[in-house]
């Protein structure tokens, strides 16, 4: 945080808005590209057409010859899109009167990511007519063909990047395949199974299910798996949340909400991501996704609730392990940042015998925001492989990175899959440190070293007449925000009025600008206090820079402005 720079975004011309938006959203939408109140219509309308999304029509007529006669497996992903994609597929597939429909998750830690041989031969012991991947199957080659040789049919839905050869599949819906003229290339995997359920609901005799209905399970999905949140995204999310916010949810996203303490009629897109996937990604880190997936498809609240404080347990033991995992994985970092200097302070591969393969994501996103670097976090399999979860900052490509590796030294990489910010991959682990040395160069051959330090692109300065809960209220209702459309931060320079430590590593600030043109603030740092120097509250009467989020925080019946400091410098 503290050794981060600001940039400030350029803002085009924000004069097409109608003059009751609030002037500091009309600069923050005009720096994002909008320019008129058009470009704000999230309206269910204004979605890119159904029919739009190639391999929609082959995938309704694929799965409506099995309606009524065949049994429908539905194959998902472990994490919360996938877990939203099943769930989804389940309910509308079971409202839309089809005989038979059931799910199956892979045991992340027995047979991988997608649609393996293995999956296939667990799978055929239900005797399904009809397979249908959902948020992964672009990739599974052998896996389609080992559901094609048993007789069961295959339609892969996916959002993933494919590789140079399709699976065998009956039919293929993913608007990331070579050709797609689809407008919106971002949908998540959630995003990639609403449209053909949409897509099949139109083409059957109507029977009362609407699948707007189920947005807000598309709004969970696409903000979990954080894709770019262009306007197609942006009106799934935003349709989603409003359902939410009226009741009109499941009662297992119902109870995830309450279970983070988030209020229904509150909820924006940042209570999706912070507080209802965690939950439900735990159970696919260190248990099993089917209680997530369980609790999505709950149809009481009693029956939610329970499984929801299961997620919630699950979760408290994720972050004590993770907790563990983040700072064994700081002191590797640095050790390998302090030997001879190589190409490897680009891309870091990071690995112990002790780590957990559930949670090697989430350590590799941490050390690539402290570090802004490129970095893989690995974690020994059951089968005494590596598994290894990638993580990238924006100019480096990972997914890309791993191909590029993948050409040049064949055979190092066993199997990978993903998208620019995110990939896994399997080692064996004798290649380890082979690859360490190759990601590094691939990195050092695709980085600018610019982009490896770390950036906060500022919205610039705000007024003080403009740092009040209206306008922090109006900056929330203005969203949904996410990846690609960012929540609004501004920067400043502060005088230090007051500042302890919070929980350990927090820092809960008074200040004050330091023109001194307006009263004191409530500000707060997560994560600022880190042992170091730079990490140290600053004294009373300090100035400061910083970038900041302007939040409402409500506690103990009081409403107040908050500073959420991204970036605190002591000048």
């Amino acid at each position: 945080m503290s050794g981060a720079r600001i940039v400030r975004r350029e803002a085009a011309s924000s004069g097409g808005f109608a003059p009751s938006l609030h002037p500091v959203l009309r600069r923050v939408y005009a720096s994002r590209g909008l320019t008129n109140d058009d470009d704000l219509d999230l309206s269910l309308g204004r979605l890119l057409p159904v029919g739009s999304l190639a391999g929609v029509d082959e995938a309704v007529q694929l799965l409506a010859r099995h309606r009524e006669a065949g049994r429908v497996l539905i194959v998902g992903d472990f994490d919360a899109d996938g877990a939203t994609s099943s769930a989804l597929m389940v309910r509308a597939l079971r409202a839309l009167g089809f005989a038979h429909v059931d799910y199956l998750v892979p045991d992340r830690f027995r047979f991988g990511y997608g649609l393996t041989p293995e999956i296939v031969a667990s799978a055929a012991t239900l005797r399904p007519t009809l397979i249908v991947t959902v948020d992964n199957g672009v990739s599974s080659l052998d896996g389609v063909t080992a559901a094609r040789e048993a007789g069961i049919a295959v339609l892969v839905t996916d959002h993933h990047l494919p590789g140079p050869q399709l699976p065998a599949a009956d039919a293929i819906v993913n608007p990331n395949l070579r050709g797609s003229s689809f407008g919106s290339p971002a949908l998540a995997g959630v995003g990639v199974a609403f449209y053909v359920i949409a897509a099949l609901a139109r083409a059957l005799p109507p029977c009362g299910f609407n699948p707007a209905d189920l947005l807000d399970l598309v709004a969970l999905g696409t903000v979990a798996d954080v894709v770019p949140l262009d306007r197609n995204n942006r009106i799934l999310v935003s349709q989603g949340l409003r359902r939410i916010r009226a009741g009109r949810c499941v009662p297992g996203l119902r109870a995830l909400l309450a279970a983070g303490g988030r209020r229904l009629e509150q909820i924006v897109a940042a209570d999706l991501g912070f507080a209802a996937a965690p939950r439900l990604n735990a159970a696919g880190r260190i248990a099993d996704m089917r209680i997530g997936i369980e609790c999505l498809l709950a149809d009481t609240d009693a029956g939610a609730a329970a499984l929801a404080a299961q997620l919630s347990r699950l979760n408290e033991e994720r972050r004590e392990i993770e907790r563990r995992m983040q700072f064994e994985a700081v002191d590797i970092a640095a050790a390998m940042q302090a030997a001879p200097a190589t190409e490897a302070a680009l891309g870091l591969c990071l690995f112990d015998e002790s780590w957990h393969q559930g949670v090697v994501g989430l350590v590799a996103g941490r050390i690539k925001e402290r570090l802004h670097r490129p970095v893989i976090a690995f974690a020994r399999a059951a089968d005494g492989s590596l598994r290894g979860s990638a993580r990238s900052i924006a100019g480096v490509h990972v997914r890309d990175a791993l191909e590029g590796i993948s050409v040049r030294h064949p055979g190092l990489i066993e199997k990978f899959g993903g998208h620019a910010m995110a990939a896994g991959l399997t080692l064996r682990f004798e290649n380890l440190e082979a690859f360490r040395a190759a990601f590094a160069a691939e990195v050092a051959a695709r980085a600018d070293p610019a982009t490896m330090d770390g950036v906060i692109h500022s919205d610039g300065a705000i007024a003080a007449a403009d740092l009040s809960i209206a306008t922090a209220r109006a900056l929330a209702d203005g969203g949904p925000w996410g990846q690609g459309f960012p929540e609004p931060v501004f920067d400043g320079e502060f005088e230090v009025r007051d500042a302890r430590v919070v929980g350990e590593r927090h820092l809960k600030l008074r200040l004050c600008p330091a023109d001194g043109a307006a009263d004191s603030f409530d500000a707060i740092a997560f994560g600022f206090v880190d042992g170091t120097a730079a990490g140290a509250p600053p004294p009373s009467g300090a100035r400061v820079a910083t970038a900041f989020r302007l939040e409402v925080n409500e506690y103990n019946g009081r409403t107040r402005l908050q500073l959420n400091c991204q970036h605190l410098r002591r000048l």
